[in-house]
């Protein structure tokens, strides 16, 4: 593994999280306390999930001072920015959220096949890394998290932690098309809205209402007339 290039994916996705975090917290209206925590959440939160998962201390955290340093000043760039620069952000949040998705995948990904781990570990590092902050923030944000039901999210980091894990990626010009080809394939699942296989109960539970109701209807006359013969 080149630390070069590990350093260079740890740095676009910190960046690309973190402001991705402030943003959420500032439309939530969260004071700059909030808005520090979900930006800082979103930042290292999928790292944390990982280290647990693949046997590394959570305290190497406090070890990278100066990824920590980008968040900070990510999220405060983040909370002074105009509302229209803020704006221009919003409508190019997709791409943002995909490079990072894409940087924190590899990188993630790159971390376990450095430590040994079979190409399980590997996936599981790679989409934890990828997708982890991004589930935080939202339930912190209070919504339902849009990794897990919006367009196709978490199978590009599997795909990226699959390819690293079998070792065909190796060489820094390898790790950059890796890295573009999961921004370009994100990038066409927002555009054509691809979406994974979904069954809603909703339809199910309306049709076992509307038979019960059915049900109910066609019995209640008999029902009443035996209660009219009762009474009578």
């Amino acid at each position: 593994m080149d630390l070069h290039i590990f350093e260079v994916f740890s740095i676009i996705g910190t960046i690309a999280f973190a402001m991705s975090g402030a943003f959420v917290a500032m439309e939530e209206e969260y004071d700059i306390l909030g808005v520090l925590v979900l930006g800082l959440v979103t930042a290292f939160g999928g790292g944390i999930i990982r280290n647990v998962l693949i046997g590394v201390p959570v305290t190497t955290l406090w070890s990278q001072g100066s990824l920590i340093m980008l968040a900070l000043v990510s999220v405060a760039v983040a909370f002074v920015l105009p509302l229209k620069w803020i704006g221009h952000w919003k409508r190019t949040e997709a791409l943002f959220d995909a490079i990072g998705l894409a940087a924190f995948a590899i990188q993630g990904g790159l971390y376990a096949a450095n430590m040994g781990h079979p190409v399980s570990a590997v996936i599981v590092a790679a989409v934890m890394t990828g997708i982890g902050g991004g589930i935080i923030r939202d339930l912190l944000a209070g919504r339902k998290p849009l990794v897990l039901r919006d367009e196709i999210y978490a199978v590009w980091a599997m795909t990226a932690g699959f390819a690293i894990g079998m070792g065909w990626f190796t060489t820094n010009v390898g790790l950059l098309i890796c890295f573009v080809t999961v921004v370009f394939f994100r990038m066409c699942s927002v555009h054509y809205k691809w979406k994974l296989p979904r069954r809603s109960l909703t339809e199910d539970r309306n049709t076992g209402v509307m038979k019960q109701e059915k049900l109910m209807m066609k019995h209640t006359p008999s029902a009443i007339q035996g209660t009219l013969g009762k009474g009578d």
